[in-house]
Formats: C-alpha cells, sequence, structure tokens
C-alpha cells in the first residue's frame, strides 16, 4: 500500500498562475531607485586658494551617456558644490541648494559662506537619510580669512573640514596619492607637513593634473575631460584638462 503524500500549506502567492509569474519575478534582477553614474571629484585647499576638480564622463554600467557633464555646481562667487553618484539625485540636490542660497541671500543680503552651505548641504543629506540622495558630494571655497576650505561628506551628512579630499569612482585611486603628497602618514619615517597649505599653488595644480591622468588609465568611469577651478581672493580661474577618450 502506498503511502499518502506529505502535507503540504499552499499559501495564495504559491496556487495557480500567480506561481509561475512569481518564479519568473524571482529570475529578474530587483528593481532599484538608483543608478551609479560614476565620475571623480577632487579638492585641495590651500592658504590663500582651494581647487576642485571633477571629471566630465557620465556613465551607466559600460556605456558612456555623454563626455560633457559637468559636475561642478556654483553656488556663489567663491563657493561651489563638486557632487559624483546618481545624477538625478545630483541635479536634484543641485536644484534645492540653489534655491536655497537665493532664499539666504534674500534674508540676510549677502551671499551664503562656504560654512554656511556646509552646514546646510549636511542638513539636508541629514534629512533625507531614510531614502538618501545617491550621492558623495564636496563643498568648497574661502573662508572669512581667505583660506581654502574643503568640506567633505558621506550620503547622509555626515561632513568634516579638510585639506584635501577625493569623491568618486577614482577615489580608491586618487585618495592615497594626495595623503602621500599633503599629509605625512608617519612622522617618524616622512617629515611632517602643513597639509592644508604645504604646496604653492602651481604645485597643487600640478598634482590633481595628474592624479586624474592617472586614475583616467584606471577607472572607466573617469575619462574624457576634466574641469579644474582654482578659486582665489582675484577670482575664479578654469582649466580644461583633455583625459582618455576610451
Amino acid at each position: 500500500m502506498l503511502a499518502p503524500p506529505p502535507f503540504r500549506l499552499h499559501t495564495p502567492a504559491s496556487v495557480g498562475p500567480a506561481n509561475a509569474s512569481s518564479d519568473n519575478t524571482r529570475s529578474r534582477p530587483a528593481w532599484s531607485p538608483y543608478d551609479d553614474n560614476g565620475g571623480t571629484c577632487v579638492a585641495v585647499a590651500g592658504s590663500d586658494y582651494c581647487i576642485v576638480a571633477a571629471s566630465t564622463r557620465l556613465s551607466t554600467g559600460f556605456s558612456i551617456l555623454t563626455r560633457d557633464c559637468s559636475k561642478l555646481f556654483k553656488i556663489s562667487e567663491q563657493v561651489y558644490i563638486a557632487s559624483a553618484g546618481f545624477q538625478g539625485d545630483v541635479r536634484a540636490l543641485q536644484k534645492m541648494l540653489q534655491t536655497r542660497n537665493v532664499m539666504y541671500e534674500h534674508i540676510h543680503r549677502k551671499p551664503m559662506s562656504a560654512s554656511a552651505l556646509a552646514q546646510l548641504l549636511g542638513n539636508n543629506l541629514y534629512y533625507k537619510r531614510f531614502f538618501p540622495y545617491f550621492t558623495w558630494n564636496l563643498c568648497v571655497g574661502l573662508d572669512p580669512e581667505g583660506k581654502g576650505s574643503v568640506y567633505t561628506y558621506d550620503p547622509v551628512g555626515s561632513f568634516e573640514r579638510v585639506g584635501f579630499s577625493c569623491q568618486g569612482s577614482g577615489k580608491d585611486l586618487i585618495q592615497p596619492v594626495l595623503d602621500n603628497q599633503l599629509k605625512a602618514a608617519s612622522p617618524l619615517v616622512v617629515p611632517a607637513k602643513d597639509w592644508m597649505s604645504a604646496l604653492p599653488l602651481e604645485q597643487a595644480q600640478d598634482l590633481v593634473r595628474d592624479a586624474f591622468v592617472s586614475a583616467g588609465e584606471r577607472d572607466i568611469y573617469t575619462g574624457d575631460s576634466v574641469e579644474i577651478l582654482t578659486i582665489t581672493k582675484d577670482g575664479v580661474n578654469k582649466e580644461i584638462l583633455d583625459l582618455k577618450k576610451d
């Protein structure tokens, strides 16, 4: 005599045609509201200057969407935001910051300083922490004393003022170079440096150029060209450096 089949509890999700559709759904990749469009941003602060640079390639997966997408956003004459990551969130974040900046100027009758914008950006990133902006940001500019200031962020709003930083897809390649050249890892091995203003402006510009050229050889999301802005008390100087196109 054959034994009866084992008892199985059938849930609504496993009955009839719905079972077949759920099997098809399992084989498909889950939909995500985020996409990483790549790009690399670098900033270096000096005693009387601030340099911010970002690559212009915009990618998704192994496809290049455009070769000329600026990742630098001007807030005022001496304050900029550099953002890498999901382009949709970058644009939404920039639009919000621009609106808040206009409100600030109407209320206070002066442009927003780098420190004020840094706090505003941190507050808004933290406000969205449960569904965060998929962006990696740098806030750069000159402080009231004319010294360069760089603020670096994580996607949920934690930030700090540093002398230099890198964000985006090329961070793992460029950050060690900046650490080596601008901050001594061990004073016992390498003489300690005042890494906030150790390099003259021309040497810092050369360092940023070399870092992007090197990253462009290894990172497929960093390429085509890089925008380099040099902020001083005399104004902003813009330079375009060509990188590899493949």
